[in-house]
């Protein structure tokens, strides 16, 4: 009959109608996560990071052993039930020292990734919504920084100003500043770059051009329309930027310029082990297994978080 509808059409209209009902429920970020959740690696470094920042946090009361109580009478012990990750030279706990030692290690590497992206996006906003000198003159001095070498230069500048901010803030928390402030200092040019690219691409989509017609002052552009969409990318850098402090703050530590010698990190206990290898192996195992399995779950992260945000891709 003319202008009736074939049954197989009729059949299936419904099924689609739901399918694309279905779809529009997920939000953007819902997806990112339904994405996320099929890298199957980035899952099991998720749990695993979890459970060392459940760790070092509940620790301390899971686990009450002062980290600097000596007893030499139990000195290089290997791991048994009253000394789980065994003792170093002085008898001191390993479990305690390094529970402790993650809160600072695991600190450091949020506080200078703040640092470094917070850095990294505006000098990066800056150079991607302006032109001509202001773009050139930031991109140089991003450049420049990154044809600095890094470690000589933390240790330049840790060497030269850790006397200073110690007498102003105190050992430990003028330590912890000096070191995040130098990590971060030295980490942020590939998030500057990155933002700045995003900003060039997306400050001449559609709906930015629709909202700057719409009278939307330059500061609204950026904070409302260009930034949220440009921070996928800068969120995968985020989580590499973690790892990499955690490793410069533990190469800074086994060289003896990160904390004072009293204050546990996992750098600062692997390089106490490093004259007792062969006789306390467990010494530096245990230590080195942390900073690896944390640097690796972060990476894999990254990596699944990378997956997740990239719309080109349909998992």
């Amino acid at each position: 009959m003319a202008g009736s509808t074939p049954a197989s059409l009729t059949a299936d209209a419904p099924a689609e109608t739901s399918a694309a009902r279905k779809a529009r429920r997920f939000s953007p970020w819902q997806e990112a996560w339904r994405r996320f959740r099929r890298h199957k690696m980035a899952l099991v470094s998720a749990f695993a990071l979890l459970v060392i920042v459940f760790a070092v946090l509940a620790g301390p009361f899971i686990w009450p052993v002062p980290i600097n109580e000596i007893d030499f009478t139990a000195k290089l012990q290997g791991p048994s039930v009253s000394h789980p990750m065994g003792t170093d030279d002085l008898g001191q706990d390993l479990l305690a020292r390094l529970i402790y030692g993650g809160r600072i290690s695991l600190a450091v590497g949020v506080a200078a990734m703040v640092v470094a992206i917070f850095v990294g996006v505006l000098i990066g906003a800056i150079a991607g919504m302006a032109s001509g000198a202001v773009d050139a003159a930031l991109m140089w001095v991003t450049d420049l920084f990154l044809s600095l070498p890094q470690l000589p230069l933390l240790l330049l500048v840790i060497y030269l100003f850790r006397e200073p901010v110690k007498g102003v803030l105190g050992i430990e928390g003028g330590a912890f500043v000096l070191i995040v402030a130098v990590i971060g200092g030295t980490r942020w040019m590939p998030a500057a770059r990155l933002v700045r690219a995003q900003f060039l691409s997306i400050r001449e989509k559609e709906f930015v051009e629709a909202a700057r017609a719409l009278g939307a002052s330059r500061l609204r552009l950026v904070l409302m329309h260009i930034l949220p969409n440009a921070m996928g990318p800068v969120i995968v850098v985020a989580t590499i930027d973690i790892a990499a402090a955690i490793i410069a703050e533990s190469t800074l530590s086994f060289l003896g310029l990160g904390f004072p010698s009293d204050v546990p990190t996992w750098g600062s206990v692997l390089r106490d082990a490093k004259d007792y290898l062969d006789i306390a192996p467990h010494w530096a195992l245990f230590p080195g297994a942390l900073i690896f399995i944390t640097v690796l779950a972060i990476n894999f992260i990254g990596d699944g978080l990378r997956d997740a945000l990239d719309p080109r891709r349909v998992l």
